[in-house]
């Protein structure tokens, strides 16, 4: 068969009529549509449910904005994930040379299709701008709040091989290898290094930024969960970086209160007590 002569296996047959069913009911429109139709149904519940479990309770509003962007984002990408993989394994099933040995003809040529062009086009742009808009939108709660005049508790956090260390700056000498913080309270972190570069990471939270030697960086979040939650470091840092992990614990504005008096009365003898566990719940 010549180039010119190759046409799909489902392509109506030369010399007949063609079939009075509209376009879309033809081959291989209206199997790309069905399976089109499944995977997204299937790639929508998954995205409704798996990435904010994955992430694990939320204990910050930060971090539950971004498991709902998340979970916005995943939507948004369901239907073209699912029409990509719908061509593709029609493509697999329906187009594949089924000869013996290898095929002496080279398949039909492809040709434009203007009005697949401009649609893909137009949703490509569609998609851009929700992106750019959902970016905007999140953004400015994020920046309001860092610019908030209520005073935040200030927490000077030091990463060095292979250790966290926090420094309460409202009780001199008050410090601990384990953070604690009021529940519903904001917390301004002022984050560096001793070293090498680590990055401090409260994974429940939605907090992570870089310690950088030499230098601050600061970060602010406010936790309204009671409980005990991860700090991990999320930058290689070294032989023991996948020990470099330590736990933030939540408490009772009252539990904290008692707990950094009696940090920073004890703090000459090296001995940081642990608030009351009455009250918490841990995660």
């Amino acid at each position: 068969m010549s180039l010119t002569e190759a046409r799909p296996a489902d392509a109506e047959p030369p010399g007949e009529p063609p079939t009075s069913r509209p376009a879309w009911r033809r081959a291989p429109i209206f199997p790309i549509l069905l399976i089109w139709i499944v995977l997204t149904a299937l790639l929508v519940a998954f995205a409704l449910v798996v990435p904010a479990r994955l992430m694990g309770a939320a204990a910050s509003p930060t971090m539950r904005e971004i498991e709902t962007t998340f979970t916005s984002f995943s939507l948004a990408a369901a239907p073209v994930a699912a029409l990509v993989w719908a061509i593709l394994l029609y493509s697999l099933v329906a187009w594949r040379y089924r000869g013996g040995g290898r095929p002496t003809d080279p398949g039909p040529p492809v040709r434009g299709n203007n009005r697949v062009q401009v649609v893909w086009v137009v949703v490509s742009t569609a998609l851009c701008l929700f992106l750019l808009i959902w970016g905007l939108i999140v953004i400015q709660p994020s920046t309001s709040e860092a610019s908030s005049t209520q005073a935040p508790l200030v927490v000077d956090v030091t990463g060095q091989q292979w250790v966290w260390n926090f420094e309460y700056p409202a009780a001199p000498g008050a410090q601990s290898d384990e953070l604690y913080l009021p529940v519903n309270q904001r917390v301004l972190f002022r984050v560096t290094s001793k070293d090498v570069v680590h990055s401090f990471w409260i994974t429940q939270m939605g907090v992570k930024v870089d310690a950088n030697p030499g230098a601050t960086t600061t970060i602010s979040v406010t936790p309204d969960r009671l409980g005990t939650f991860d700090i991990r470091c999320a930058e290689l840092c070294g032989l023991y970086h996948s020990y470099m992990q330590t736990h933030v614990h939540v408490v009772r504005a009252e539990e904290f209160r008692s707990w950094l008096a009696t940090a920073a009365s004890q703090a000459p003898t090296g001995e940081v007590p642990s608030p009351s566990p009455s009250g918490t719940a841990t995660s």
